[in-house]
């Protein structure tokens, strides 16, 4: 592993701001990951990723924009998560907070047998977390469509799986799920709330009504009933 100059991290200069930068240098430093062989993969709505090796092996760094993104949002959705009851409305704390609940939804999405990323550490607004890919990032669904219902029945699993890990996604859709050989792995877990607040039911019948939606578009019938019953019975 190459040693770390602070010099690369200036390049993110217009991206993130100093405190961001001087955490990427810290985390390379200690061997988290080469600071040579980061490249970027995408923006996102409210985090940049890049991918990056590690003993020779890629990693997914995710960085979340904390001048750029929409910290109101965030907010609101953070204040009803009874896991954050001492949040205050900082900016920077807020974005760390949002950053944890991801670190922390993708553990339990995990323990529950969920397909997702395996994350590894967390440092604020920088997750890092498993590559899911080959030489290249695997594709959203949106753009590697499934060809057949195997894999909309593996996706309607996984959400159950969640769902007994009293958890629901909030957000998933066609952007947030991954076609790696030809079997789902769910991402983005940032919103992701305990399925007994409040809102969680709400959130369900939005995701279930976005799969059911995307895979009839893809003339892969199904029906939301058919989803809603094969997530909740007992």
């Amino acid at each position: 592993m190459s040693r770390p100059s602070k010099e690369k991290f200036d390049t993110f200069e217009n991206v993130f701001d100093n405190h961001t930068r001087r955490n990427l240098f810290e985390l390379s430093s200690k061997g988290n990951f080469d600071e040579s062989t980061i490249s970027p993969i995408k923006i996102g709505k409210e985090a940049n990723i890049f991918s990056a090796l590690k003993n020779g092996k890629k990693i997914i760094i995710k960085i979340y924009r904390v001048n750029t993104c929409d910290f109101n949002r965030m907010f609101d959705l953070l204040k009803r998560d009874p896991r954050f009851p001492k949040l205050t409305k900082n900016r920077r704390k807020t974005i760390t907070a949002w950053a944890s609940r991801e670190f922390k939804n993708l553990h339990r999405a995990r323990d529950a047998g969920v397909s997702v990323p395996t994350p590894f550490l967390i440092k604020e607004n920088i997750l890092l977390m498993e590559f899911i890919g080959d030489n290249e990032p695997s594709k959203q669904i949106k753009d590697l469509r499934p060809e057949n219902k195997k894999f909309l029945e593996q996706v309607i699993t996984n959400m159950r799986k969640l769902h007994k890990g009293k958890l629901v996604h909030g957000d998933l859709s066609q952007f947030n799920i991954l076609n790696y050989h030809n079997e789902p792995v769910f991402i983005d877990f940032s919103q992701s709330m305990e399925t007994d607040t409040i809102y969680a039911k709400e959130m369900l019948e939005r995701d279930i009504r976005n799969i059911s939606n995307f895979f009839n578009k893809i003339d892969i019938i199904t029906t939301e009933e058919y989803i809603r019953k094969k997530i909740t019975q007992k």
